[in-house]
Order: structure tokens, then sequence, then C-alpha cells
């Protein structure tokens, strides 16, 4: 676990709002999931952790996971099969892109929002924001080992 939070609560409102007010527009569900290490490939990992969340129990398939490993330096997203059917298998590089640039700036929490940002832009285009969705999954930071 964190000795201290890895975020100020400044921070960590950010990438709050960050996932609110990309659900605002997308059907999709969007998580973040922050450990201090990561042993194995940081996507095999963000499996581990879709699956441990409940990730997969959302009705159109649509939850994307930002996986995070802040000591290891090493992160993942990763969308459930609903996703994967109906966008390419490079679909993410573009915001993996959009975050790293930041995290080499030293900019974590700018980085993590952003990416959730473009996650929901990206996502609406195939699971727009749809009158009565509700909310499946928690707008909330998870934390592992």
């Amino acid at each position: 676990m964190f000795e201290k939070p890895p975020f100020t609560e400044a921070e960590e409102q950010k990438i709050l709002e960050a996932i609110k007010s990309a659900e605002s527009n997308t059907s999709g569900e969007i998580r973040l999931h922050i450990e201090k290490h990561c042993k194995i490939d940081p996507y095999d990992r963000a499996i581990e952790a879709f699956e441990k969340l409940g990730m997969t129990k959302t009705e159109q398939r649509n939850g994307v996971l930002v996986y995070m490993a802040l000591a290891d330096h090493k992160f993942a997203i990763l969308g459930d099969e609903g996703i994967n059917k109906v966008v390419p298998k490079d679909f993410w590089v573009g915001t993996k892109d959009l975050m790293a640039e930041h995290f080499k700036a030293g900019k974590i929490a700018d980085g993590i929002a952003l990416g959730i940002h473009d996650a929901g832009e990206q996502l609406k285009t195939h699971f727009p924001y749809q009158k009565g969705d509700v909310n499946e999954l928690k707008d909330d930071i998870s934390y592992g080992k």
C-alpha cells in the first residue's frame, strides 16, 4: 500500500471530475486503478484488476480501466469486449501517447485526467450517452498493493 496518498486532494478531485465528465458523454464506464508496483506486464495486470473490480458486469461490456503502477512507471488502458468488438486494435494508442507525454513532464494527475477525458471522447463515438443511462460502476479511484 501507499504510505501516503499518491495524489493531493486537488489532484484526486481533478481525476474524479474527469471521470464524471467523460462519462457524461458516453454510456461507457471508466475507472482508474493505482498500484505501487507491477511485477508482470502492465496489460496483463490490468486484465486481473479489471476482473477483480467487477468491470465485466456492465450491460454493454463497455468498461475502460486505466491501470497504473506508479513506482514502476508502467500503465495500460484496457477496454472490455463490447468496446474491443467495435474499435480498431490500436484504439488506445493515441490516449496512451497523450498520457505518456504528461507523465514524462512529471504531470501525473494532469496526464491521467486528460487520458480519461480522451477515453470518454473516443467512447462517445461508439457508445454515446443516451437518456436514462445509469452509472454502472463507481466513479472512484481504486488502490491496490
